[in-house]
């Protein structure tokens, strides 16, 4: 494998929100998953002031890609510098730089370069990462420019709350419910249709294959749940499935209630047993309230609303998923 040509694109957009504001949602990439379209899951791996070492699973072109990136911050600076350490094919070598820029109190200019190179100079594979780094940046400066812009507002909008059930059921047992999602419409009450596709397993950086305990595996689903109401709601998700005792998930599509959702089902020992927890992190869209909950409904009916209907769902697969661990057992 060769490659020779490096290839240089910047992206930009104004801001009406002050720099330190714009920059922090930068800096911030344990939140990028909630934050921008492109970003299912980000893992730190390793941390030190001013520098830190993540692996990224993000949609690109249609495709859920994972790449392990090493990030430096400035906050005086107001910069971000990134390089991928092992990049996923077409790209062979990708980094870049978010730069912001103060043009008064509550004026910034937000940049977002990139330098990439692609596998063997391919132009289809040049094509490609053109087309992705020019959708996935726009998406994001947008994403950066209307949660900055939302300021303290944010925090009415976002809410995160969580589920959990004690079982004394096999914990494999356990995740391999919470895994066969596809299996999820024989199984649970409220899932009608569920389209899963699992990626092929790729290689980490340790050069360890997928599979129980090694490289995390990558599913895509397309499911149609129930409400109390009968109203059936259809979303598109991508898991990441950490196997034996945690998956997170990112809603691609969702329900116009909602601008974000990010959410996870983890396993974790309690007493003579495990915890099973559901979470959820939701951004509300504040100009559906009304169009969905009727005149008159604010952010706080919308809130509410919302966890009841997503906890319902939640502790329904929760107990569901407990019941079979504990019937296998006794059975």
């Amino acid at each position: 494998m060769t490659t020779t040509d490096t290839y240089l694109t910047t992206h930009g957009i104004t801001v009406l929100a002050p720099a330190r504001t714009v920059y922090g949602i930068i800096a911030d990439v344990a939140d990028w998953p909630q934050r921008f379209a492109p970003n299912v899951h980000v893992e730190h791996l390793e941390r030190t002031p001013g520098a830190e070492r993540i692996r990224i699973w993000a949609t690109a072109g249609g495709a859920v890609k994972s790449w392990t990136s090493r990030r430096e911050l400035d906050p005086d600076g107001l910069r971000v510098t990134f390089r991928q350490e092992l990049s996923a094919p077409p790209v062979a070598a990708m980094g870049g730089e978010w730069i912001v820029t103060s043009h008064g109190d509550h004026v910034s200019r937000l940049e977002l370069r990139h330098d990439f190179r692609a596998v063997d100079d391919d132009p289809a594979g040049v094509r490609w990462i053109t087309s992705a780094v020019d959708r996935n940046s726009e998406s994001e400066l947008a994403a950066v420019k209307a949660l900055a812009e939302l300021g303290d507002r944010l925090g009415e909008l976002e809410f995160s709350f969580e589920d959990t059930v004690f079982t004394t059921g096999d914990p494999a047992l356990v995740y391999d419910y919470l895994y066969r999602a596809d299996l999820w419409p024989e199984r649970l009450p409220h899932v009608s249709r569920l389209d899963l596709k699992e990626e092929p397993a790729a290689q980490d950086t340790a050069g360890r294959d997928g599979g129980g305990g090694g490289e995390p595996r990558v599913q895509v689903m397309a499911m149609d749940t129930r409400a109390a109401d009968r109203s059936v709601h259809t979303t598109e998700s991508v898991r990441v499935c950490f196997a034996p005792d945690r998956i997170v998930y990112k809603q691609t599509t969702m329900p116009a209630l909602m601008t974000a959702h990010t959410g996870s089902w983890t396993i974790t020992p309690a007493g003579d047993g495990v915890a099973v927890t559901s979470r959820h992190t939701v951004i509300l869209n504040p100009e559906a309230v009304e169009r969905v909950l009727g005149p008159g409904r604010t952010v706080a009916d919308a809130r509410t609303y919302l966890q009841r209907v997503l906890s319902a769902n939640s502790i329904t697969t929760l107990r569901h998923a407990r019941e079979f661990a504990e019937a296998t057992v006794r059975g």
